[in-house]
């Protein structure tokens, strides 16, 4: 059953369609019936099908014109959004029309940063492919490029105009990259959504089998606790910060690794296993429930080897991390069940026990 959940503030509000056909032309155009031309942002990852049914549904009411990136993460760079820009420029873009994002997180988030810099803001779509992007970056509006001294370094907070979440999309994925998505999901359970925790605990075999009713059902609720914390701190100067849970340690392992050897997804789930034994290290959460969580990990097959890492070579990139403020470190634990905190207080040699298995 399609659901619906509307994001943001006054005049920045937008739609979130969740759907197993959500890529229509009913969907898409009342958003495009107003614009004269359309630029289609995609990556050499995405089936052609699915960038072929939002160009054939656009034509119907604008020119449409196309950028295939290259996929992967070093797509996410500056060469690539001035390259995307000047496309823009030579062909005649104006505030009158818009940008459609169709791929994955890289995808997304270049369209985005790109959509909010030229003419200083042109609105855009976001029609995420890959769980990871359809429950994490294609809602929240934070857009961004990386640069080589860390990940999404450089961006803004730009909110889309719609974002379509089309449950069938999933069917084209590899199985490694779905269940890289399926870490942001966990996330969103341990930090706050208990219901979620349950479906994910009692459900195993059909979620990891993409089961379309109940993935709809685990979207909607990823999505949901997102936009809880997001609507009431869109810019990341309080509470939204409980959405990194995981990713001090897990962006740390990327850029370690540079971004080659092990996908986002997978970083943030060893990123979580961390936090969460640092957040029992620490006194936050017993060691039962501790278990739990890595029982949890272990069922959706992640691997959470974390000795091969040494402190000392992840320290660099851990004190780039975003929620360094005035010199010191702000780690997101877990404070209780479905419970994040926020905490700027923590032993440093917890960090470093963290990293032996």
């Amino acid at each position: 059953m399609a659901k619906e959940i509307l994001l943001g503030k006054k005049d920045l509000k937008y739609k979130i369609f969740i759907s197993k056909n959500a890529i229509s032309k009913k969907n898409l155009g009342p958003v495009l019936k107003d614009h004269n031309k359309v630029l289609i942002i995609s990556d050499n990852g995405v089936p052609s099908g699915i960038r072929n049914k939002v160009q054939s549904i656009a034509k119907n009411f604008s020119k449409v014109f196309l950028v295939i990136l290259k996929k992967g993460e070093k797509s996410k760079s500056i060469q690539n959004f001035q390259k995307i820009l000047n496309f823009l420029a030579d062909n005649n873009f104006d505030r009158t029309d818009i940008i459609i994002a169709v791929g994955g997180g890289v995808v997304g988030d270049i369209s985005g940063y790109v959509a909010s810099s030229y003419l200083r803001g042109i609105q855009f779509v976001q029609i995420p492919t890959t769980l990871l992007a359809q429950v994490d970056s294609s809602v929240g509006g934070k857009t961004a490029i990386n640069i080589s001294a860390g990940k999404n370094l450089v961006g803004a907070f730009y909110n889309p105009k719609r974002v379509l979440i089309d449950i069938s999309v999933l069917n084209s994925l590899p199985e490694r990259e779905y269940k890289a998505g399926l870490a942001e999901v966990i996330k969103y359970a341990l930090i706050k959504n208990k219901y979620l925790f349950s479906l994910l605990k009692n459900n195993p075999q059909k979620i990891i089998l993409m089961n379309k009713n109940i993935i709809e059902d685990v979207i909607f609720e990823s999505i949901k606790t997102k936009a809880e914390i997001v609507s009431k701190d869109e810019k990341e100067n309080g509470i939204r910060a409980l959405l990194n849970f995981g990713h001090t340690f897990g962006h740390a392992i990327e850029a370690h690794g540079k971004y080659k050897k092990i996908l986002h997804g997978e970083a943030v789930a060893k990123g979580m296993f961390i936090a969460s034994k640092i957040s029992y290290l620490e006194g936050h959460i017993s060691q039962k429930y501790f278990n739990i969580i890595k029982d949890l990990l272990n069922t959706y097959k992640f691997d959470l080897s974390v000795s091969q890492y040494q402190y000392k070579d992840l320290k660099p990139f851990i004190l780039r991390d975003k929620k360094v403020r005035s010199g010191r470190l702000n780690l997101v634990l877990l404070g209780g069940p479905s419970k994040a905190i926020i905490t700027s207080s923590f032993d440093s040699n917890n960090l470093k026990k963290s990293l032996a298995n």
